[in-house]
């Protein structure tokens, strides 16, 4: 490619709440990309799930790609919790939500999308959701049986519909998005956006411009206003780069149960 290329400046806090007895919750940050991915409840070692999925796809660097090759990447490493699965039947069912932010190819960005983890832009001071929920309360919005306002408190709103559990029909959709020097991109588990309104989040990410204040901040008003599940935000600024980033960390950083599960052996567990 030509031109200045897409990088992040990105950081992430992952907070088990006070409610939970592991954190499901996983992710990582790197100046090429970023990720989370949280462990579907009531299913069987969502923590290993999210883990398994995030430490695949970090260990591809998936730098300067192009839309088919990051669903691939994703397809790849969803096929890895099968051969968790495989090893393990006692795994059978476990599954993780997805949502990643990818330099690309052409100087822009991708976004990898699946189930109820979110992922908004934040330009010129505007907040815009840039995911789509994989759920059923979505599809009720969809279809004009619940409104926007109603889905927020809906009884029924963290049943998802899609997700990663190495079924072969499993997939990720990937968007591509423009990059302008300045956007602020925050992905998160849905223990942020159950309990802090889109207006909210919209507040802390202007307030406060340092990325790991933000996502401080992010964390504890969920924790604040009641959460009950973990709580993971991530928060990627983005600069334009003919080369690498001046002060960006060249390593990728895990956190949750990405890192909790660092040194534990992923692939033979």
């Amino acid at each position: 490619m030509t031109g200045p290329r897409a990088l992040l400046r990105a950081t992430a806090c992952s907070d088990i709440g006070p409610h939970r007895r592991t954190n499901q919750d996983a992710a990582f940050t790197a100046s090429w990309g970023a990720a989370v991915a949280d462990g579907v409840g009531g299913g069987p070692a969502g923590d290993l799930a999210s883990a398994a999925l995030i430490h695949r796809l970090a260990a591809g660097r998936l730098d300067g790609l192009e839309p088919v090759q990051l669903a691939d990447a994703v397809r790849s490493a969803n096929w890895d919790l099968r051969a968790h699965v495989e090893r393990d039947p006692s795994l059978s069912g476990m599954a993780t939500t997805f949502t990643g932010l990818f330099a690309a190819r052409d100087g822009g960005l991708l976004l990898a999308h699946t189930g109820d983890s979110r992922a908004y832009r934040l330009r010129d001071g505007e907040l815009a959701q840039a995911s789509r929920d994989d759920s059923l309360v979505q599809a009720l919005v969809d279809r004009g049986i619940v409104s926007l306002t109603d889905a927020a408190s809906h009884p029924r709103r963290n049943i998802i519909t899609a997700s990663l559990s190495g079924a072969e029909r499993d997939a990720a959709a990937v968007t591509a998005h423009d990059a302008r020097a300045g956007d602020r991109w925050l992905l998160c588990s849905d223990g942020l956006t159950d309990y802090v309104p889109d207006a909210e989040i919209r507040d802390l990410l202007l307030e406060f411009p340092h990325a790991g204040t933000a996502v401080e901040a992010c964390v504890a008003v969920a924790l604040e206003a009641g959460s009950s599940d973990n709580v993971t935000v991530v928060v990627c600024d983005v600069v334009l780069s003919a080369g690498e980033v001046g002060g960006a960390p060249a390593q990728t950083t895990f956190y949750g149960a990405a890192a909790d599960r660092f040194m534990e052996g992923l692939e033979s567990a």
